[in-house]
This record gives C-alpha cells, structure tokens and sequence, in this order.
C-alpha cells in the first residue's frame, strides 16, 4: 500500500469536488513526475477514470439530464478514434520505439488546450443564452459534425487520457443549445463510454497498473465527497484558474 497514491487520489478527488475541473488534466502528468511509465499513466488514469464516470453516470440518468442521442453521436466518432490511438500508440513502440516520448509530447500540448477550454467553458457559461446558427440546426443537420468532433476529440483523449470532461463540455455548450445540467450529464454520459473503451484497449496491451487504480480510488472517493461539500461553501471561480495554471504549466514542461 503506497500511501502518497492515496494522498494524490485525494488531492485530485477534492479538487474535483470542490470545482468540478482537472481530474485527469492533473493526474496524468502527476503519475508521470512520479516515475510511472508514460504509456502506464495514460492507460491507468483511463481505468480509474472509468470507474469514477460510472457513478456520475448513473446519478445523471436518473436525473434525466443526459441527452443520449447526442452522446451516441458523440461515441460513434469517439470510441473508435480512441481505440485507434491507444493501438497507434502500441504501433509506433514496436516498430520505432520511443512511444512514451511521443505521449509526453502530445500529453504537453492537450495540457496547453485544456486549460483554455476550461476558461472558454466559463465565460461561455457566464453569456446569456443567444443561441448561434449551429445551436439553431436541429440534431440531424450536426449528426456528420458531432461524430466528426467526436472522432478529433476522442484521439486526443486516447492518446493522452485528458480532454473526455473538459474538450467535449465546451462542444456540447457551443454547437447544442443545452441548460447547463444537461451538459454535465451528456458530457459525464458519453465520456463513461469513451474511457472505458479507450481504458479496456489499454488492458489488452497491459499497460494499466490495477494497484495503482485502486490506491488512488481509496483516496478520490472521499476527496470527492468532502470537495463537493466545501463547494457552497468556498469561492471555486480562483480555484479553477488557479488549477488551470498548473496544468498549464505541467504541459509547457512536458513540452
């Protein structure tokens, strides 16, 4: 029992709960300052991350804030492109080697983009609801352009665990003209289906480390918990550009 993957998994778990931001933005790179294995990090912070979308998941569609067709659209492009990324990865290290070089370097970048969506997530939230022409199409119309978006995204999330929160909340507030419940419950929806594709694809190649899973899930579960109790209570707007700086930073290094 590592007691410091507890004490992350707790880190992370409250900070998630007290501003809704930066699981696997802060994790990933953390595992991997730790030592552990690039092409490990990813697909262990995959699985955890899968085990942790399930309860919101759940909680969501009892709610009835989860719009499923747009999700689905969403995992048509998504799940394959991710699979596709996570057996890219497994590629270029047979053939070339150096893959944990080429994850670093991509990780670095998705980190640079994260925090900026996570900044356009907010003003945009903050906007009064003017619907713009792609809000106005109806589904149908943005079935080739979800599953587009979908496909790009669940690339970068393959490739790099990051991005199944963050990147496709801000597609779901610009392109779906949505309340606010429903995209946490799409986005916590579909991402479940993403990470747990992308997490099983990485399994397969046994690059996830279970006991490090399951030590940062003893330590986020009550994270959680405490988080989102201290989040009536504390201001969370500095805290999410606060954390946004950090993972900021973490891409600019792993660059």
């Amino acid at each position: 029992m590592d007691f410091s993957l507890i004490a992350i998994g707790l880190f992370v778990g409250f900070l998630v709960g007290l501003t809704g931001v930066g699981g696997a933005a802060l994790l990933t790179p953390i595992l991997i300052m730790l030592g552990i294995q690039p092409t490990i990090a990813v697909g262990t912070d995959l699985v955890y991350n899968s085990i942790t979308k399930i309860f919101g998941a759940i909680q969501h569609w009892r709610q009835r804030t989860v719009h499923w067709q747009i999700a689905l659209y969403f995992a048509i492009g998504s799940v394959p492109s991710a699979v596709v990324a996570v057996n890219l990865i497994q590629w270029v290290e047979h053939t070339f080697g150096g893959a944990d070089t080429l994850i670093k370097k991509v990780l670095g970048f998705a980190l640079i983009l994260i925090p900026i969506a996570m900044i356009a997530k907010t003003v945009l939230h903050k906007r009064e609801p003017r619907p713009n022409r792609w809000q106005l199409c109806g589904l149908k119309e943005k079935r080739t352009l979800t599953i587009s978006t979908g496909a790009v995204l669940g690339f970068i999330v393959g490739l790099t665990s990051i991005g199944s929160g963050s990147l496709f909340a801000l597609a779901l507030m610009y392109f779906f003209n949505l309340q606010g419940k429903e995209v946490v419950g799409t986005d916590i929806a579909h991402a479940f289906f993403l990470v747990t594709a992308a997490g099983l694809a990485h399994a397969s190649f046994g690059t996830v480390d279970y006991p490090i899973v399951l030590q940062l899930l003893f330590g986020s579960v009550p994270g959680v918990f405490i988080g989102s109790i201290l989040s009536t209570r504390v201001p969370t707007r500095f805290l999410q550009y606060t954390i946004s700086m950090i993972i900021l930073i973490s891409g600019l290094k792993l660059i």
